[in-house]
């Protein structure tokens, strides 16, 4: 069986002020904290040097600067902000499971514990880039820092900006056309929501389908996801047909395989 490497932290004690009633705010309490850091170990392994590591002394530290430093009424809120705070740490942390465990919980009843438990990591997704409209490389250069700006985005890579002529209404403006490489902690409709608010601070309107933009942001490819409801299909449902999305793909990962496909983009 396959198993993932991985560093786990297990129990650690940590007393701080989160619950939904006041006394619980005022006078705190003990929290039981676990992670588990999806960590390739091997070069650590190789070399018996922690710089080759993730240190789980300064893991340990940064939740309890999380826990102690803020107040959530609810332990769901606090699992949150600790696993998205243990990722940013370091990008060798590719996935973190986390577990908040309330002792002597205050529900009237005798119990152990309480607990909640997230799992969360990072995503890789491919985004096509695309204008006709204004100055089109400088809106698309401006999105690319916008999105590298936003909170739980980072841009790894971004392809050659192309001319490419009008798709489906072809009585437009010549397009430039391009695709970045980004890793994400944002869900795929929370990367959407972000992408739009982007496309609307460079003045996009949706008019008239496929027809001239300022700015045009979409999702090709999710991790190997496979979705679809009334706003995102990923991915994206017509990009095989797509010139102006496969050449730029295959500049960035020539290698990768369409989920649905089964077909590779230099193939495609």
């Amino acid at each position: 069986m396959h198993r993932q490497d991985t560093i786990r932290i297990e129990g650690l004690e940590i007393f701080a002020n989160h619950g939904v009633l006041p006394e619980e705010n005022v006078l705190g309490q003990k929290f039981l904290v676990s992670c588990e850091m999806e960590v390739d170990i091997r070069p650590a392994g190789l070399s018996n040097r922690i710089e080759d590591s993730v240190n789980y002394a300064e893991v340990s530290q940064r939740i309890k600067q999380v826990m102690t430093e803020n107040t959530f009424n609810l332990i769901e809120a606090c699992a949150e902000h600790v696993a998205k705070a243990v990722l940013e740490m370091d990008e060798r942390i590719r996935g973190v499971w986390i577990e908040i465990s309330k002792p002597w919980a205050p529900v009237g009843l005798p119990l152990r514990t309480v607990a909640v438990s997230c799992e969360r990591r990072r995503h890789e997704v491919f985004v096509a880039l695309g204008s006709n409209l204004g100055d089109s490389r400088a809106l698309i250069e401006e999105a690319v820092a916008k999105m590298d700006a936003t909170a739980g985005i980072q841009v790894e890579a971004v392809s050659t900006l192309i001319e490419t002529e009008p798709y489906g209404v072809t009585d437009q403006p010549s397009f430039l056309n391009g695709a970045a490489r980004i890793t994400t902690l944002l869900t795929p409709h929370e990367l959407l929501d972000e992408l739009h608010r982007i496309e609307a601070e460079a003045g996009r309107e949706r008019i008239i389908h496929w027809g001239p933009r300022t700015l045009d942001l979409d999702i090709i490819f999710y991790d190997d996801l496979v979705m679809s409801d009334d706003d995102l299909c990923i991915p994206h449902v017509d990009m095989h047909n797509r010139s102006f999305v496969i050449e730029p793909m295959k500049e960035l990962a020539p290698y990768k395989m369409h989920p649905v496909l089964k077909k590779r983009m230099v193939d495609l």
